[in-house]
C-alpha cells in the first residue's frame, strides 16, 4: 500500500484543531482526507467512508468520551492515532488495551502529524501481524491435538504403530486432496458417534 494513497479520517469536534491535523496530512502528501466534526453516528460514518487510518483529536476528553472512542478503536480494526491535551495513567492503559496505535498527549502540532501517523500505521501492522501469527500457532496446536487423537483412535482400533497411523492419515488426506487435520477431525467425530454409549 502506498502511503500517499491512504484514505485518512479525522475525527475532531474542534474545527481549528482539525484544520491543523488536515494541513499536516496534506503537507505529508495525503490528499484523501475526510474530516468529521460531529461524533454522533460515528461507527456508521466510518463504515461508509472506509478509511485506511483514523486520527482522533480530543481536546479535553472526559471519561465517557474516551471510553466511547476506545470502544470505537476496538471495533474498527484500523490504525488509530489519538491526540489528547491531557491524560492520566488509566486512560493511557485503556488506550493501549483498546488498540490505539498512537496515543499522543499534548502534542498536536502540524509537523508532528506525519511521523505520528507513520508510527501508528507501523505499530498497527506489527500488532496485526503478531495477532495473525498467534492465531496461526493456536490453529496449528489445535490441529496437532486432533491429529494425535485420530492417531490414537487408529492405533487402538487397528493395532497400528503411531508412525503407521500417521502414514494412513497422510495417505488418506493426499488421496482425498484434503488436509490431514480435516481427515483427523472427521475420524475423531466419527469415532465419537460410533463409540460406546457408556463412554458419554
Amino acid at each position: 500500500m502506498v502511503r500517499t494513497s491512504l484514505a485518512v479520517l479525522v475525527i475532531d469536534e474542534n474545527r481549528i484543531r482539525a484544520s491543523v491535523i488536515e494541513a499536516g496530512l496534506r503537507e505529508a502528501g495525503h490528499q484523501r482526507v475526510t474530516v468529521i466534526h460531529d461524533v454522533s453516528g460515528i461507527a456508521r460514518r466510518i463504515a461508509e467512508i472506509e478509511p485506511d487510518v483514523i486520527v482522533i483529536d480530543l481536546e479535553n476528553p472526559n471519561r465517557d468520551m474516551l471510553e466511547n472512542m476506545f470502544q470505537l478503536s476496538r471495533a474498527v480494526k484500523r490504525p488509530i492515532a489519538m491526540f489528547v491535551d491531557r491524560s492520566d495513567q488509566a486512560s493511557i492503559e485503556a488506550a493501549v488495551d483498546a488498540g490505539v496505535s498512537a496515543y499522543v498527549v499534548d502534542g498536536l502540532r502540524q509537523e508532528r502529524v506525519k511521523p505520528i501517523l507513520d508510527m501508528a500505521i507501523s505499530r498497527f501492522n506489527a500488532f496485526s501481524r503478531m495477532a495473525r501469527e498467534l492465531e496461526e500457532v493456536r490453529g496449528e496446536l489445535e490441529n496437532r491435538k486432533v491429529i494425535d487423537r485420530a492417531k490414537g483412535i487408529l492405533m487402538k482400533s487397528r493395532g497400528l504403530s503411531e508412525e503407521a497411523a500417521y502414514t494412513l492419515l497422510r495417505k488418506t488426506a493426499m488421496n482425498q486432496n484434503r488436509k490431514i487435520s480435516d481427515i483427523a477431525q472427521s475420524l475423531v467425530t466419527a469415532a465419537g458417534l460410533l463409540g460406546p454409549a457408556e463412554d458419554e
